[in-house]
């Protein structure tokens, strides 16, 4: 059953990872770095894979994202980063994003499955965390879509289940 589970859960949750990187590829370069827009294109898809990685690594402790990228994201004062994040770097980002969340998906145990995750912030089990990222990935994504649609009166189609399989 958790084998089952485990390919249902990441056909899902890769194809709203999918969904993220046809918006990112989508995006002609004066949406992509317009800082007059709020929210700034670039910027939602830098704090979507950021969040992405950071709870598909699974806690807080010895979390660091690769390089451009650093914890600032973390801080409570909002802090944006001081440039604009290019497409080939958020893109790059957006693999490690995904690798990382095949693995947390394909590494739930039964006895890890329903155990409290890491981040007490979110008082919810290590599968419920896997869904709440993967619903925080589509939501942003949408976002995404509709920035699209409304700037170039277009926008990827939808994404039925992930490119890349589980195994």
């Amino acid at each position: 059953m958790l084998t089952t589970w485990q390919t249902i859960v990441w056909q899902q949750f890769g194809a709203a990872i999918d969904t993220l990187e046809n918006a990112i590829n989508a995006c002609p370069e004066n949406v992509w770095s317009d800082r007059s827009r709020n929210p700034e294109y670039w910027y939602t898809v830098y704090h979507t894979l950021f969040f992405l990685d950071l709870y598909c690594f699974g806690t807080g402790n010895g979390f660091m994202p690769p390089k451009p990228f650093n914890l600032d994201e973390l801080d409570p004062a909002g802090i944006l980063p001081d440039r604009v994040y290019r497409k080939d770097e958020l893109l790059t980002y957006l693999e490690h994003g995904r690798n990382r969340a095949r693995a947390a998906v394909a590494a739930l145990t039964e006895d890890s499955f329903g155990q409290r995750c890491a981040f007490e912030r979110l008082d919810v089990t290590n599968a419920e965390l896997l869904l709440y990222t993967m619903r925080h990935v589509q939501h942003h994504a949408a976002q995404l879509n509709l920035i699209l649609r409304q700037t170039i009166d277009s926008a990827p189609r939808w994404v039925f289940k992930a490119k890349v399989p589980l195994r």
